[in-house]
């Protein structure tokens, strides 16, 4: 695939470090063509508590010399969490607006916040310069899944068919993991385990010790695979060789990034919720896509469904406009 920005395009990821928010900035830059270099800010109170309206840290101001945002400044800018609102606005202004600023997921000060701001399809913000799409951009490629697949990890392969892949989030501000999501989430899973299917799971670093300890004791009794949190996660091994993918529903990061597989997606809901998560979901059930997880297999392969490249390209040509403006000006 030809890269869609020039490869000497600089580009910063800007986020607090937040796994998710990072995940969907990289997936975009990569999605460009281009090597994304991560900036973490970290505010302190109480700058950080008047995020997303207040000012940035003063420690991290860009005439620091350890500034997150010391110039020389980049050619684009792709930032996510309100933390890093403050920052964005701080480079437009320091920058005069030379550099292009793309802001993932909504910033909660409109979408004036950057020169353009994707948010999914459930999101209530709408904008001239506001993409909407189905899914979240990620990380997951085609060519890294085909590449999984092309040369296997043993201690997956190891594992008979039907393989299920587990990927488990944890409290999220939306989503709780109560004692009885716990237990309903550990009783299904034995009950797809003693179906036949071989479990393959993995964890998250919100994921609450009660919850671990109990995917660790279902993984030991169906004699599946978890990883122990040693070297490179393998997510996407376990994306690349599952036949079905039982998600938790706290991350819709983590659904998008199954739903690019093309295999059936079963979601298990946790207490909690949110109207926009509920309508995201139920838009992928209305594509086949997700399913209701009941302990059992469910569902149909489908084409992968994946909204990376079409974010990337829309952030693309909004780029080159905004250089032909400004070297017209």
């Amino acid at each position: 695939m030809n890269a869609l920005l020039p490869p000497s395009t600089t580009a910063w990821v800007l986020t607090d470090g937040k796994a998710g928010d990072t995940a969907i900035c990289f997936g975009v830059v990569e999605a460009l063509g281009l090597e994304p270099v991560l900036h973490r800010i970290a505010p302190r109170p109480p700058w950080s508590w008047a995020t997303p309206f207040g000012p940035i840290d003063p420690r991290e101001a860009p005439s620091r010399a350890d500034s997150p945002i010391a110039p020389p400044f980049p050619d684009l800018i792709v930032a996510s969490g309100r933390r890093a609102v403050p920052y964005v606005r701080r480079i437009r202004a320091e920058t005069r607006g030379r550099t292009f600023t793309a802001f993932m997921k909504d910033p909660y000060t409109g979408p004036g916040t950057a020169d353009i701001v994707w948010v999914p399809d459930h999101d209530e913000l709408t904008g001239a310069n506001v993409i909407k799409t189905p899914l979240t951009p990620h990380r997951v490629t085609p060519a890294k899944l085909a590449a999984a697949r092309a040369a296997p990890l043993e201690a997956l392969t190891r594992l008979k068919p039907p393989r299920v892949a587990v990927l488990v989030g944890g409290d999220s501000v939306n989503h709780r993991f109560k004692p009885a999501d716990i237990a309903s989430l550990s009783e299904r899973l034995d009950r797809l385990a003693g179906s036949g299917a071989s479990l393959m799971a993995t964890l998250s670093r919100r994921t609450p010790s009660a919850l671990r300890d109990a995917i660790t004791a279902v993984i030991t009794r169906s004699g599946g695979y978890l990883w122990d949190g040693q070297g490179e996660n393998p997510f996407i091994a376990l994306l690349a060789l599952a036949d079905t993918l039982v998600v938790t529903a706290d991350s819709v990061g983590m659904v998008g990034e199954a739903a690019a597989t093309g295999r059936p997606v079963l979601v298990f809901e946790p207490s909690g919720g949110h109207r926009k998560i509920t309508f995201y979901l139920n838009e992928l059930r209305q594509r086949g896509i997700v399913h209701n997880f009941a302990g059992h297999l469910a569902g149909t392969p489908y084409e992968p469904l994946d909204s990376t490249f079409a974010v990337a390209s829309r952030i693309a040509e909004a780029f080159r406009r905004h250089r032909s403006a400004r070297f017209m000006s």
